[in-house]
């Protein structure tokens, strides 16, 4: 029975030997490992993002009780392995946060939030990486990645200064594309026209401070609430959804949408 008035400290060290007592006595938790985890690991980051997106609190608290599980049980798997532990884990994020905020802990003035992370990429760029752009996760989804990559080059002055050009460079991809498709190109190259396209509406979006990733998962939350509704329509009129027409799949949608 937990005391009523333990800590946070009290609270964290039972969550501790709790996970540490599952991976001992537990059939499931014994047989994990790093590698077999990961899929866990990634649809528990998933589930926190979610909760954010609909700002459902009581989920998030939840989900994030879910996220702390996967960072304690991996820092076990490492602990009984002696590569690392859970201590060391959370020291050298402390470290890593102090050094990455001189202007909190040290003597830096910062004029604002970009300065911290302009400072920050060129912190980090210090720490021994080889580039401003190293350091974005290989499995981030595509969308994310390009703007996190083009949000790191940024920070050193590889950007426009207005909307106009980062517009036009949209519409000049988009003919690229357009010619490679009515010219019959190789399938890769129009792939690749493509990818360019992408790329540059994803500069686009983050010179307007869109994250492309959330906004295009909206979109497609929009395109699931709206198209249920024609399948709706379709039960509810013993209908067969193949057999509707267009037009009256789009009549649905479109009351769907007001």
């Amino acid at each position: 029975m937990k005391k009523t008035n333990s800590t946070l400290t009290d609270e964290f060290n039972e969550f501790v030997e709790i996970v540490k007592r599952l991976r001992t006595e537990c059939p499931w938790d014994k047989i994990q490992t790093h590698l077999s985890l990961r899929r866990c690991l990634l649809e528990e980051t998933y589930e926190v993002l979610e909760a954010i997106d609909r700002n459902n609190l009581s989920e998030l608290k939840k989900e994030l009780g879910d996220l702390l599980l996967q960072v304690v049980f991996h820092s076990n798997i490492a602990e009984e392995e002696k590569e690392f532990t859970l201590k060391e884990v959370i020291e050298s994020e402390s470290v890593k946060l102090i050094d990455r905020h001189p202007h909190v802990f040290g003597d830096l003035k910062v004029s604002g939030s970009e300065e911290v992370k302009r400072n920050w990429e060129l912190l980090k760029k210090n720490e021994g990486r080889k580039s401003v752009i190293d350091g974005i996760p290989e499995q981030l989804p595509a969308l994310l990645k390009a703007y996190r990559i083009q949000e790191k080059a940024s920070k050193v002055g590889f950007d426009w200064k207005e909307e106009k050009p980062v517009f036009d460079k949209i519409l000049e991809e988009l003919d690229e594309l357009k010619e490679n498709v009515n010219s019959d190109k190789p399938h890769k190259d129009i792939e690749d026209e493509f990818g360019d396209f992408l790329f540059s509406v994803v500069n686009f979006a983050r010179f307007h401070k869109i994250n492309p990733e959330d906004a295009l998962r909206r979109t497609v939350n929009k395109f699931k609430n709206r198209f249920s509704k024609i399948e709706e329509f379709a039960n509810d009129n013993n209908l067969e959804l193949g057999k509707m027409s267009l037009e009256e799949m789009d009549e649905i949608w479109n009351k769907a949408k007001k």
